[in-house]
């Protein structure tokens, strides 16, 4: 239990950069109302991006909005497929992430792993100081849901929504819902990205697998949030936080499972079960909800 507690700081602090991972996933599931499988790519791209332009002397601060834009480009790439060539949208998420492992590795000079020493290069967030990883991941989460927050009450993020919404009732009102599905991909993948590129910095290393399975914790983050808040978080900037804090919860609970023994072979098979059971948990509500209409106490 010491061992549990004393890694706590640790597991918060990488589950807040999971977490801007997946306030991104949330635009798109939530908000689009599409299934975009881009973001195993675009997370290791975001990481690569970073590590590559820090270590060939550019500023921290530069190579992290590089590694957005970078993951701006492959959402647009996703966009296109599906709108301008009529794929399906986990098809063309898929075609997208496949092609980024190329371009990943192109990126990484066909290496598979680049190194990133805090000792070395002047970098934001880094595991050997805690304390600061949380400050500076928590300042990343407040700038974002303020910036997204502002987005959202425009004209064009109220015609996002209304995409997401409904689309035929959108594009009756004389919205383009192809340009807005595009932008949509384009702001989520750019968001995976950048946190691709602070988990980069935090684990001291870029990893060309190290956005695999990142769609199952971003959705494990967005439905372990919205189960527990859903009640108390009805504004849309507190509903992005809460996605936040399903990541931190999720990795709360990776730790302390792996600190009671499960094998770290087994944390993919434990992920898939943890989704599985909290996209579950809506609909067993709605059924039991329906059963207790149905069946009024008192009925004969």
């Amino acid at each position: 239990m010491l061992a549990f507690l004393s890694s706590l700081p640790g597991a918060v602090a990488q589950g807040i950069i999971w977490g801007i991972m997946a306030m991104g996933v949330y635009i798109t599931f939530k908000i689009m109302d599409i299934a975009d499988l881009t973001v195993d790519g675009s997370f290791a791209t975001g990481g690569a991006t970073l590590v590559v332009a820090v270590t060939s002397g550019l500023d921290v601060g530069l190579a992290i909005l590089l590694a957005f834009i970078v993951g701006c480009a492959a959402g647009l790439i996703t966009g296109l497929l599906h709108t301008k060539f009529g794929i399906p949208a986990i098809l063309a998420g898929i075609l997208t992430q496949l092609a980024l492992y190329s371009i990943n590795l192109r990126i990484m000079s066909q290496k598979a792993n680049l190194p990133l020493s805090v000792d070395k290069y002047d970098i934001l967030i880094s595991l050997r100081n805690i304390p600061g990883a949380l400050a500076v991941g928590a300042v990343f989460v407040v700038v974002i849901i303020a910036i997204m927050y502002w987005f959202f009450g425009t004209e064009l993020g109220h015609s996002l929504r209304a995409t997401g919404c409904n689309q035929s009732m959108a594009r009756a009102n004389g919205i383009n819902t192809d340009t807005n599905k595009i932008i949509g991909l384009v702001i989520s993948n750019g968001m995976v990205a950048l946190s691709g590129s602070l988990l980069a910095q935090y684990q001291g290393f870029a990893d060309i697998n190290m956005g695999r399975g990142a769609i199952v914790i971003g959705l494990a983050a967005v439905i372990i949030g919205e189960v527990i808040f859903s009640k108390l978080f009805k504004n849309f900037a507190l509903k992005l936080l809460s996605a936040v804090i399903g990541g931190i919860i999720y990795y709360i609970v990776i730790t302390l499972v792996l600190r009671m023994g499960l094998n770290a072979n087994d944390l993919k098979l434990f992920s898939a079960l943890v989704v599985a059971i909290f996209l579950g948990i809506p609909y067993w509500k709605r059924r039991i909800a329906e059963r207790k209409s149905i069946n009024p106490k008192g009925a004969a």
